[in-house]
């Protein structure tokens, strides 16, 4: 099992979508948030995420390409 830290930035049009969620659910990767700040304007998400590797790497393909902006928190 693998394990990735991630900051996430989420557009203004995703902050009310259960988009961890749904991606724990379709990816088979779990999800601990580490810290957020979510406003009506945009929401930043500190996130550790685990699974097989292959999945966690479809996982955040999947949130970039839905407009999610995702940065490493490793080096």
């Amino acid at each position: 099992m693998a394990s990735k830290k991630v900051f996430l930035t989420f557009p203004q049009r995703l902050i009310k979508d259960p988009v961890l969620y749904d991606l724990a659910q379709r990816f088979d990767v779990k999800t601990n948030i580490r810290g957020a700040s979510v406003t009506d304007e945009i929401a930043l998400v500190a996130l550790q995420i685990d699974g097989a590797a292959d999945c966690i790497a479809l996982a955040l393909a999947h949130l970039a390409e839905q407009g999610v902006h995702v940065e490493s928190l490793e080096g």
